[in-house]
């Protein structure tokens, strides 16, 4: 099945503690069904010290379920995703405004 969400979409999550944040998506875990959003699900590590890390308490963004997010329209509204075919290639588009992503 085609991924609906992928690297570089701008989305907005629909639950848990971060619900209404909008962000980036910085990487796509399909086999979890979970997706990196920058900013989004932060928690702290704790990071030893080696020569290129300073080390210490360090805030990374954890996975978040892909059922959670919504793609984010042009006009800043959340979108489900469809597919169609345009010129013989499947597109994805957001079914609110019918536009091509």
């Amino acid at each position: 099945m085609a991924a609906k969400l992928k690297k570089g979409d701008k989305v907005v999550v629909l639950a848990g503690k971060d619900k209404g944040k909008e962000g980036e998506i910085t990487q796509v875990l399909p086999k979890a069904g979970k997706a990196v959003v920058d900013g989004i699900n932060v928690s702290i590590r704790h990071q030893r010290q080696t020569q290129t890390n300073q080390g210490g308490r360090q805030p990374k963004a954890m996975p978040i379920d892909l059922s959670n997010l919504a793609f984010l329209d042009k006009n800043g509204k959340a979108s489900r995703v469809g597919f169609r075919e345009e010129d013989g290639k499947k597109v994805r588009f957001a079914k609110t405004t019918g536009d091509a992503i």
